[in-house]
């Protein structure tokens, strides 16, 4: 089992939540609690870079989800960045591919979007 790490920092286009080791049931409060002390202007994206994601149960998905929710009752977005197979697969199994903007990393996630046209 990995300690959950979260980093933030600040991109162009938003927030970024780098999140490394284990999110589950233990870990979950934890991203609920970084993402909660984040404010997400009117246009910006919230990017969780799951590069580092060791291990996501159903409560990490969950925590996700509300993140999620948070950035958009604030007038946001939020992105997926860099998601591990593992994880990715499980995203793709339940459809959430379809709700979630999913990147290879976090270059491409926090390119403005008038750069991106």
């Amino acid at each position: 089992m990995s300690p959950l790490t979260i980093t933030s920092r600040d991109a162009a286009t938003g927030p970024v939540l780098e999140i490394t080791g284990d999110l589950d049931h233990a870990t979950a409060p934890q991203l609920r609690s970084a993402v909660d002390q984040l404010t997400v202007t009117r246009g910006q994206v919230l990017v969780m870079d799951l590069g580092g994601l060791e291990f996501c149960d159903s409560s990490g998905i969950t925590a996700l989800l509300a993140a999620r929710n948070l950035a958009i009752e604030q007038g946001g977005d939020i992105a997926l960045a860099a998601v591990p197979a593992n994880t990715a697969r499980i995203l793709t199994l339940v459809g959430l591919d379809r709700v979630f903007t999913i990147h290879p990393d976090t270059a491409a996630a926090t390119v403005p979007r008038s750069a991106a046209r």
